[in-house]
């Protein structure tokens, strides 16, 4: 019985260690910066539909940005169905949600061509918008909003994953950083920070 609570309690540690370290990366310097640190800027990118999308096309509007890939076996797929969840939400409860913009900005444009990530948005909110590059393309943007991702390949299995940070980037309606979204906000948890908003419209 000692060795399951020491077993439990060294994974509670490593999973505390890790959750300040990514806190440390992004969270706590985006928020404490000058306003020329914080995360975003200026781009570019292919979306699913062909056409070509920069950031100033959703001025106007709020920007929940998700970095991931289509190929991803989890976390991705988590991420953007609590955000398909939370604008349901939203709906079901009377709000004109088009001032929210749902962003998935691929970090595999080897794999995620433009028909892959038609196929992939199919399963979220129909608002949302895949976008994909070269990969110059996406790393320059990656640098932007400073998140991490790395390819990974492991020995005796077919193709290769990406590890990668799992965050959702608010931008305001600027397209200014204004808040993160982490793993451990829930769609209601989104729902109510919009609220503010929603309620003016």
């Amino acid at each position: 019985m000692k060795i399951v609570r020491l077993v439990a309690w060294v994974a509670v540690l490593l999973f505390a260690g890790w959750y300040g370290y990514q806190y440390i990366l992004i969270e706590k310097p985006a928020v404490s910066g000058a306003q020329g640190e914080l995360p975003g800027g200026a781009y570019t990118l292919t979306a699913h539909t062909g056409k070509k999308v920069s950031d100033t096309d959703f001025r106007g509007k709020y920007t929940l940005v998700y970095f991931g890939y289509s190929y991803c076996p989890d976390v991705c797929r988590i991420e953007l169905h609590k955000l398909t969840t939370a604008l349901e939400l939203m709906e079901k409860s009377g709000y004109d949600t088009s001032i929210i913009q749902p962003v998935f900005i691929s970090i595999d444009p080897e794999r995620d061509t433009v028909s892959e990530l038609a196929d992939y948005v199919l399963d979220y909110h129909p608002s949302l918008i895949a976008l994909t590059g070269t990969v110059q393309e996406i790393d320059a943007v990656g640098k932007q909003y400073r998140i991490y991702y790395k390819k990974r390949v492991q020995e005796g299995v077919d193709g290769y994953l990406m590890d990668h940070q799992s965050y959702v980037f608010v931008m305001d309606q600027d397209g200014i950083f204004e808040r993160l979204f982490t793993g451990a906000d829930t769609p209601q948890d989104i729902m109510d920070a919009f609220l503010p908003v929603l309620k003016k419209l």
